[in-house]
């Protein structure tokens, strides 16, 4: 499949080092880079993340047809169909990808208040999230995107309003979740009832569970399709990822991801949310 040329300077990613949020946060890193696509597709992944822009105050994402726009400090909740995102806006971006229900403890309300809704830290931190691209910037002049993280970290630090470890229980309802354990046997598992596994799930990992399960199936499905050589086997992969049938798949495909199976071209294997547009 045909890529979008791009060229990215510079790329790092780090596990958090500041202890306890390990727990919270899977990992963070600075990237900056110029892409020749003027736009591209972010595919929903059940999970949620803080951006920082350092090339320009402002990011900007439609989602429900809303075009979101904020400061360059922003949350991006879990969402549940494809952003459209301008690449102009990831030329020098940190970020932190939390771990399930690990954005909880950053938020004041729970994580469904944020669903499909780009966030200005601004409004969500007060004056802490204002400075916070300030500070980065600084931080960036005097020590360079180590310098940066290691700030954004005492920042999180500083920010968490509950404890830094996950609900276990939320958790391994998570884990169960994105294995393809039915919504019914995963309630059982916990001794919950539906609808408190329901309430539980919306509050720390910010989808209802049946949401979340499916949004994890399609980046099961997403994961077998850019680990394989050659054309992907859309009839195996349906019944390997848990889809009734490639029908079922297909329709799926295009209401999380806005376009067909054959037409998904990441912009690489590693990259496999970040769907270039054009030229």
């Amino acid at each position: 499949m045909a890529r979008a040329a791009e060229e990215t300077s510079l790329s790092l990613t780090v596990r958090p080092s500041a202890a306890g949020l390990g727990s919270s946060i899977g990992a963070l890193g600075y990237v900056e880079g110029r892409f020749a696509h003027g736009a591209e597709l972010a595919l929903p992944t059940g999970g949620a993340q803080l951006l920082v822009n350092l090339d320009g105050d402002l990011f900007s994402s439609p989602l429900r047809g809303a075009d979101r726009r904020t400061r360059g400090a922003a949350v991006q909740g879990p969402y549940t169909e494809p952003a459209l995102i301008d690449p102009a806006q990831q030329r020098a971006v940190v970020w932190v990808a939390f771990r399930p229900a690990g954005a909880y403890p950053f938020l004041t309300a729970p994580v469904s208040a944020v669903r499909d809704e780009l966030a200005g830290l601004d409004e969500l931190w007060g004056t802490d999230g204002a400075v916070l691209r300030e500070r980065l910037l600084e931080a960036m002049a005097a020590g360079g995107p180590e310098a940066v993280l290691r700030e954004l970290e005492t920042v999180l630090l500083g920010r968490a309003e509950r404890p830094l470890e996950p609900d276990p229980a939320v958790r391994l309802a998570a884990v169960l979740l994105d294995r393809g354990t039915p919504v019914g046997e995963v309630a059982d598992r916990l001794g919950w009832t539906s609808r408190r596994l329901a309430r539980r799930c919306a509050e720390q990992l910010g989808l209802p569970p049946k949401r979340y399960a499916r949004i994890r199936r399609f980046q099961r499905l997403l994961r077998r399709v850019n680990s394989g050589a050659g054309a992907p086997d859309w009839a195996v992969l349906a019944a390997d990822c848990g889809y009734h049938d490639q029908a079922h798949l297909i329709h799926e495909f295009r209401a999380l991801a806005g376009i067909t199976p054959t037409v998904y071209a990441p912009r690489s294997p590693l990259e496999r949310n970040h769907v270039p547009l054009g030229g």
